[in-house]
């Protein structure tokens, strides 16, 4: 019987694969994230979630806050929005990243208005029913460990006609007429009782919060620059954040520390921002803004308003 050599080439082949597979993936980025994979070069895509609470209580409309400022006053949320700019990310050598914000109705490439409020409950006298928990933006590709930003809208697109503005400068609660400008936050409560006020007065219902630019000058609808004594923008930074892991609360409890919310000495109802009204150099002082200057203090260095915590 003739006898046939079995056939060698299969076998070397297959070998010659199994070397050369594992090459190939490599050149071609296969793999399944191994230390040899090229790293990221396009934008990183970023969300900065929000959240507002009293302590560790979360705040919503139509719940009760507990224990509020110096006299461990009761409320109930009215309204609660802010606007967001200057926001950048800390890379791992320390330099501030400026976020790129995406346009959709709550942002421009300028400014985000975050909108914690619902319309329902107490906040219905005030609010909207749109919510906005989140700016979105995008980095440059990298490693970044922390975040600072500004509460405030920037002077360049401040002041003009909610009328005509462009989202999310276009909503009337927000606009501050007689300051030619933005309430840059709207944070107001109604405590339990009321709040009293000097005769003649008669009590008010809401304690107000309106942070915004002050001693402004010039008419922008006639084209005249408008110019403001007291710009009253917030800074804070957090050196260790992560957007994937961690959120931004917003702590009522800490902005009314240091205030009777159920009281009122005079000038508006609460703190609008005034420089002489006895009811605004605590809450200027829980910003950490100057309120004879208006101008952060160290970067907001101190605050306990805003604070970074696990999602």
């Amino acid at each position: 019987m003739k006898h046939t050599q079995p056939n060698r080439f299969p076998l070397r082949a297959t070998a010659l694969t199994a070397v050369l597979l594992p090459l190939f993936l490599t050149a071609c980025g296969g793999g399944s994230g191994s230390s040899a994979d090229p790293a990221p070069t396009g934008p990183q895509n970023i969300a900065i979630e929000f959240a507002a609470k009293a302590g560790n209580v979360p705040v919503q409309c139509g719940s009760k806050i507990a224990g509020l400022g110096t006299g461990n006053i009761g409320a109930e949320l009215r309204d609660l929005r802010f606007y967001v700019s200057n926001v950048a990310l800390i890379n791992d050598k320390g330099e501030a990243v400026p976020l790129t914000l995406q346009a959709n109705d709550w942002q421009s490439k300028e400014v985000a208005l975050v909108d914690l409020e619902d319309a329902t409950g107490t906040c219905a006298e005030a609010g909207t029913a749109g919510m906005n928990k989140q700016i979105v933006g995008t980095v440059p590709a990298g490693t970044y460990k922390g975040v600072q930003m500004t509460i405030g809208v920037p002077s360049s697109v401040n002041h003009s006609d909610f009328a005509v503005a462009a989202k999310p400068l276009d909503i009337q609660a927000m606009a501050w007429s007689w300051q030619a400008g933005r309430k840059f936050a709207k944070i107001e409560i109604n405590p339990d009782g009321g709040v009293a006020r000097p005769a003649p007065a008669a009590a008010g219902k809401s304690f107000f919060v309106h942070i915004g630019s002050t001693g402004c000058t010039g008419n922008p609808v006639t084209g005249e620059t408008v110019s403001c004594a007291r710009p009253d923008r917030m800074d804070f930074k957090f050196d260790s954040f992560d957007a994937t892991k961690q959120k931004v609360v917003l702590d009522i409890a800490q902005l009314f520390k240091g205030s009777d919310v159920s009281k009122d000495e005079g000038g508006a109802v609460g703190c609008m921002s005034g420089a002489t009204d006895p009811e605004c150099p605590a809450i200027f002082n829980a910003l950490k803004i100057d309120l004879a200057s208006g101008q952060s203090v160290s970067q907001g260095a101190g605050q306990a308003v805003f604070r970074a915590e696990a999602k």
